[in-house]
């Protein structure tokens, strides 16, 4: 019984891929778990100021654009990375759930 982190390539960090229900793993695996998401889950402050500067750079090129075509794709890529953001924060959030579950 063992919990793996996969690579999620959108969010551009491994997420837990839980295998059965959170209290069928053995307490030593649940903090196990949470020991190697509190590692990960360190990188996301990162990757989100990563996402946070490609913003602003699409942001700016959007501000001199004239080709509506080419404004639309980069408002689309705008919004595709402001949804990374908000799906790491969750993912950032979901610690503490974790935390609470491991002594449940």
């Amino acid at each position: 019984m063992r919990a793996e982190f996969v690579y999620n390539d959108r969010l551009g960090i491994p997420v837990p891929e839980l295998n059965e229900d959170w209290e069928s793993y053995p307490i030593k695996i649940r903090e196990q778990i949470v020991d190697e998401w509190e590692q990960i889950r360190g990188r996301i402050p990162e990757r989100i100021f990563e996402l946070e500067k490609i913003i602003n750079i699409k942001q700016n090129l959007l501000n001199v654009e004239e080709n509506f075509p080419l404004a639309c794709q980069l408002n689309s890529q705008i919004a595709e990375c402001a949804s990374i953001i908000n799906d790491l924060h969750l993912w950032y959030r979901s610690n503490q759930d974790l935390h609470s579950r491991v002594h449940q």
